[in-house]
This record gives structure tokens, sequence and C-alpha cells, in this order.
């Protein structure tokens, strides 16, 4: 496989990727990013901690959805990260007039640039 075969292959799994996430986005209420994963789910519980004078973050999602081109099953039910690093949690608005745009049309988002 050649250095650009294999570029091809990422860029149609990440776009793969994107596609899945656009479908499944209604289905859940919270997007939640950490230094090494986003998800998306429908129940976030975030505990600051700390121990030996040190602050940490306690997160647990239940229902979630994982944004990894590696993982082959990105449902999950349960996720439990520890981290001592940002923590951002958003709640996805319900308004189907903020929906994401099908099949990447930008509509007159898309001529800002001219």
């Amino acid at each position: 496989m050649s250095a650009e075969d294999l570029e091809n292959y990422e860029t149609d799994m990440e776009l793969q990727l994107y596609r899945e996430y656009r479908d499944v986005v209604g289905l859940f209420s919270y997007v939640v990013e950490t230094e090494r994963r986003f998800y998306l789910a429908n129940h976030v519980d975030l505990q600051a901690r700390s121990a030996d004078g040190e602050v940490y973050f306690d997160l647990t999602l239940q229902d979630a959805w994982v944004w990894d081109v590696y993982r082959s099953a990105r449902f999950v039910k349960n996720v439990r990260v520890i981290t001592f690093k940002d923590v951002n949690v958003e709640e996805l608005p319900r308004n189907e007039e903020l929906s994401l745009p099908k099949d990447g049309d930008l509509g007159d988002l898309g001529n800002l640039g001219n």
C-alpha cells in the first residue's frame, strides 16, 4: 500500500465518520470533549475532585457515541474518564432550525468568503 493509498483510505474513513456523526447527533443531548476523545451522550456526570492538592475530573457518560475512526463499535453504554485536563460539556439545541446541513449544503453561509 502506497502512502497515497493510505492517505486516501484515512480521508475516506474520516468522511464516513462525519456522515455517521451527522446521522446520529440528533439522538443525543450533550456534546462532550476531552483531551483524547469527542463524545455524544444522553447523560453526563462531571465531578471535580482533588487528591494530594491536585484537581482532576471524574467524568461518567451513559448512552454515548464516540468519535473515533479506529473503533468498530462507536456506541457505548457507559464511559468513565479520569483526567487532569479540561473537559467541555455542551447541551445540544433541540430546535430543528439549528440542525446540521444535509450533504454539506451550507446555503447562504457558503458565500461568506466571496
